[in-house]
């Protein structure tokens, strides 16, 4: 049985995917509420609780000629050291908070006979998840659209000889927190990953790209130090074992489209238009 929760984030979705189907036609608050069969007052509280702004500014974020904008600001500076300390401690949440640590042969190797992993399911603004954690830090964190039984049957494939007990520890709860509008709640969320010596490098790359900012595959790959591997960066965004707090959701297209997302496009779009409220807002805080 649905959350309350997760009833809300489908009606939200389903209305960002009208609002940017018919965004031509300039949709009233009305029509978007009818779609998603909610009256327009309680449409236009529940979108504001949850994104901090108007559905019309919403959509603002996820225009094309918002994130060419983006992308044209953070062209210059992407591979400057400027980048990475000029930035306010709140748009660099996953860079400062969040650290990797690869997965060594041994603890991986027979399936992960080695690993005892607790895992637990947990409500975000986009929908219910699945995390699990190692004695190390998170391992794996997925959001579970096809029920519990799927979600832990895709995380038991990864590691089919691990010991699994279902528990939320403590790693798993402060990793949670990054959803949540009070960060100062949030101490180091490590993550204990298996890949590849580039996957990693890649996945610690994209913790550099700031929240209400984005990128490309090519960008991406030369943050990670392979600036021609665009392709092999793809691959490890692809890949990317930790939903959300290693931010796969920020690489795009060139061209400014937003581009696919391996928990659906309409999921990438409601975060990044999240993302980019949440860090207007906080600008305009500071700015105060």
């Amino acid at each position: 049985m649905e959350t309350q929760h997760e009833i809300d984030y489908s009606r939200i979705e389903k209305a960002i995917a009208y609002l940017k189907l018919h965004y031509k036609d300039r949709p009233s608050l009305e029509e978007v509420a009818e779609h998603v069969n909610m009256s327009a007052f309680h449409f236009q509280r529940m979108f504001t609780d949850w994104a901090g702004v108007s559905p019309k500014q919403f959509l603002q974020y996820l225009s094309l000629e918002h994130a060419k904008g983006i992308l044209k600001e953070q062209q210059a500076t992407l591979f400057d050291a400027a980048y990475e300390t000029g930035l306010s401690g709140t748009s660099r949440l996953h860079d400062l908070f969040v650290k990797v640590e690869g997965m060594t042969p041994g603890e991986y190797k027979n399936g992960g006979q080695a690993l005892h992993i607790n895992y637990s399911f947990a409500e975000s603004p986009f929908g219910k998840l699945i995390v699990a954690s190692t004695s190390k830090g998170i391992c794996h964190l997925a959001f579970a659209d096809e029920g519990d039984g799927k979600a832990f049957a895709e995380l038991h494939h990864k590691f089919p000889n691990a010991v699994y007990t279902q528990l939320a520890d403590q790693t798993q709860q402060n990793a949670i927190f990054i959803f949540t509008q009070d960060w100062n709640k949030l101490t180091e969320i490590k993550l204990h990953l298996k890949g590849t010596p580039f996957q990693l490098k890649v996945w610690e790359a994209l913790l550099k790209v700031p929240m209400g900012g984005l990128t490309t595959y090519s960008r991406l790959a030369g943050l990670a130090g392979s600036p021609k591997a665009s392709r092999a960066a793809g691959s490890a965004v692809g890949d990317n074992p930790v939903a959300f707090l290693i931010p796969c959701h920020r690489v795009i297209r060139s061209t400014g489209e937003i581009g696919q997302y391996h928990w659906s496009t309409a999921r990438k779009e409601a975060i990044l238009g999240w993302e980019a409220a949440k860090a207007y807002r906080l600008t305009d805080t500071v700015a105060e």
